[in-house]
Protein backbone atom coordinates (compact mmCIF):
# COMPACT_ATOMS: atom_id res chain seq x y z
CA UNK A 1 0.00 0.00 0.00
CA UNK A 2 2.76 2.53 1.13
CA UNK A 3 4.72 1.84 -2.43
CA UNK A 4 1.30 2.45 -4.59
CA UNK A 5 1.23 5.62 -2.29
CA UNK A 6 5.06 6.54 -3.15
CA UNK A 7 4.51 5.96 -6.99
CA UNK A 8 1.38 7.80 -7.10
CA UNK A 9 3.18 10.87 -5.39
CA UNK A 10 5.63 10.76 -7.92
CA UNK A 11 4.01 10.42 -11.08
CA UNK A 12 2.17 13.55 -9.57
CA UNK A 13 5.19 15.31 -9.53
CA UNK A 14 6.40 13.98 -13.00
CA UNK A 15 3.33 15.17 -14.59
CA UNK A 16 3.58 18.59 -14.81
CA UNK A 17 7.30 18.15 -16.39
CA UNK A 18 6.14 15.82 -18.60
CA UNK A 19 3.07 18.38 -20.24
CA UNK A 20 5.67 20.83 -19.99
CA UNK A 21 8.11 18.89 -22.48
CA UNK A 22 5.35 17.55 -24.74
CA UNK A 23 4.44 21.55 -25.65
CA UNK A 24 5.15 23.26 -28.31
CA UNK A 25 5.52 27.05 -29.30
CA UNK A 26 5.16 28.83 -32.84
CA UNK A 27 6.34 32.56 -33.19
CA UNK A 28 7.38 34.68 -36.08
CA UNK A 29 10.70 36.91 -35.86
CA UNK A 30 11.29 40.20 -37.18
CA UNK A 31 12.22 39.46 -40.36
CA UNK A 32 8.98 37.63 -40.85
CA UNK A 33 10.40 34.01 -40.40
CA UNK A 34 8.12 31.08 -38.55
CA UNK A 35 10.40 29.23 -35.81
CA UNK A 36 9.22 26.21 -33.43
CA UNK A 37 10.28 25.73 -30.50
CA UNK A 38 9.61 23.57 -27.39
CA UNK A 39 10.30 26.71 -25.09
CA UNK A 40 8.59 30.06 -25.41
CA UNK A 41 10.94 32.66 -26.50
CA UNK A 42 11.46 35.46 -23.84
CA UNK A 43 10.60 38.93 -24.78
CA UNK A 44 7.61 37.66 -27.37
CA UNK A 45 4.49 36.60 -27.57
CA UNK A 46 4.18 32.81 -28.63
CA UNK A 47 1.37 30.76 -29.67
CA UNK A 48 1.28 27.53 -28.07
CA UNK A 49 0.38 24.82 -30.84
CA UNK A 50 -1.35 21.35 -30.29
CA UNK A 51 1.00 18.49 -30.74
CA UNK A 52 -0.23 14.93 -31.37
CA UNK A 53 1.88 12.44 -30.11
CA UNK A 54 2.31 8.75 -28.98
CA UNK A 55 1.58 7.60 -32.66
CA UNK A 56 3.78 5.88 -35.06
CA UNK A 57 2.88 6.44 -38.83
CA UNK A 58 2.80 3.52 -41.04
CA UNK A 59 5.47 2.72 -43.60
CA UNK A 60 3.31 4.14 -45.76
CA UNK A 61 2.89 7.80 -44.31
CA UNK A 62 7.19 7.67 -43.99
CA UNK A 63 7.59 6.84 -47.75
CA UNK A 64 8.78 9.05 -49.79
CA UNK A 65 6.64 10.55 -52.22
CA UNK A 66 8.28 8.67 -55.35
CA UNK A 67 7.48 5.23 -52.77
CA UNK A 68 4.06 6.55 -52.58
CA UNK A 69 3.71 6.96 -56.23
CA UNK A 70 5.12 3.52 -56.65
CA UNK A 71 2.80 1.56 -54.32
CA UNK A 72 -0.19 3.97 -55.50
CA UNK A 73 0.47 2.53 -59.12
CA UNK A 74 1.37 -1.45 -58.09
CA UNK A 75 -2.05 -1.35 -56.25
CA UNK A 76 -3.83 0.17 -59.48
CA UNK A 77 -2.16 -2.23 -61.60
CA UNK A 78 -2.73 -5.38 -59.17
CA UNK A 79 -6.69 -4.20 -59.00
CA UNK A 80 -7.13 -3.89 -63.06
CA UNK A 81 -4.98 -7.58 -63.09
CA UNK A 82 -7.70 -8.76 -60.89
CA UNK A 83 -10.56 -7.11 -62.94
CA UNK A 84 -9.26 -8.57 -66.10
CA UNK A 85 -9.20 -12.09 -64.31
CA UNK A 86 -12.80 -11.30 -63.30
CA UNK A 87 -13.60 -10.54 -67.21
CA UNK A 88 -11.56 -13.70 -68.09
CA UNK A 89 -13.56 -16.07 -65.62
CA UNK A 90 -17.05 -14.40 -66.44
CA UNK A 91 -16.14 -15.29 -70.26
CA UNK A 92 -15.05 -18.74 -69.38
CA UNK A 93 -17.94 -18.95 -67.53
CA UNK A 94 -20.54 -18.20 -70.00
CA UNK A 95 -18.74 -20.55 -72.93
CA UNK A 96 -19.06 -23.00 -70.16
CA UNK A 97 -23.20 -22.00 -69.68
CA UNK A 98 -23.54 -22.34 -73.36
CA UNK A 99 -21.13 -25.82 -74.35
CA UNK A 100 -23.20 -27.21 -71.52
CA UNK A 101 -26.89 -26.66 -73.20
CA UNK A 102 -25.76 -27.34 -76.79
CA UNK A 103 -24.57 -30.91 -75.49
CA UNK A 104 -27.81 -31.46 -73.28
CA UNK A 105 -29.95 -30.28 -76.44
CA UNK A 106 -27.96 -32.89 -78.30
CA UNK A 107 -27.95 -35.24 -76.00
CA UNK A 108 -32.05 -35.17 -76.05
CA UNK A 109 -31.87 -34.86 -79.66
CA UNK A 110 -30.24 -38.89 -79.58
CA UNK A 111 -32.46 -39.74 -77.04
CA UNK A 112 -35.75 -39.50 -78.59
CA UNK A 113 -34.54 -40.37 -81.96
CA UNK A 114 -34.11 -43.82 -83.21
CA UNK A 115 -32.48 -42.51 -86.85
CA UNK A 116 -30.56 -39.18 -86.74
CA UNK A 117 -29.74 -38.44 -90.56
CA UNK A 118 -27.14 -36.09 -91.27
CA UNK A 119 -25.85 -34.67 -94.53
CA UNK A 120 -22.11 -35.16 -96.00
CA UNK A 121 -20.61 -33.64 -99.17
CA UNK A 122 -23.96 -32.77 -100.03
CA UNK A 123 -25.89 -35.89 -99.37
CA UNK A 124 -28.10 -37.03 -96.67
CA UNK A 125 -27.32 -40.41 -95.07
CA UNK A 126 -28.48 -42.20 -91.57
CA UNK A 127 -26.00 -42.71 -88.71
CA UNK A 128 -25.32 -46.50 -88.05
CA UNK A 129 -26.27 -47.38 -84.86
CA UNK A 130 -22.04 -47.75 -83.65
CA UNK A 131 -22.14 -43.66 -84.35
CA UNK A 132 -25.23 -42.87 -82.80
CA UNK A 133 -23.53 -44.22 -79.87
CA UNK A 134 -20.26 -42.36 -80.28
CA UNK A 135 -22.38 -39.17 -80.63
CA UNK A 136 -23.86 -39.65 -77.30
CA UNK A 137 -20.34 -40.29 -75.40
CA UNK A 138 -19.13 -37.34 -76.96
CA UNK A 139 -21.72 -35.38 -76.18
CA UNK A 140 -21.80 -36.70 -72.90
CA UNK A 141 -18.23 -36.50 -71.78
CA UNK A 142 -19.05 -32.46 -72.94
CA UNK A 143 -21.68 -31.82 -70.37
CA UNK A 144 -19.75 -33.62 -67.81
CA UNK A 145 -16.76 -31.12 -68.85
CA UNK A 146 -19.40 -28.11 -68.79
CA UNK A 147 -22.21 -28.85 -66.22
CA UNK A 148 -21.22 -30.20 -63.45
CA UNK A 149 -19.40 -28.27 -60.18
CA UNK A 150 -15.93 -29.94 -61.50
CA UNK A 151 -16.95 -27.28 -64.39
CA UNK A 152 -16.08 -24.25 -62.45
CA UNK A 153 -13.20 -25.23 -61.02
CA UNK A 154 -10.93 -25.28 -63.86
Amino acid sequence: MFRHLILLVLFGLMLPSLVAAASVYRWTDENGVVHYGDREPSGRSAEKVSVKSGTSRSSEERASPQAQVEAMEKNEAERTRRENESAVEEARRKQREANCQAAEANLQIIRSNARIRVEENGEQRYLTPEEIEEQKEKYKQVAEENCGPAASED
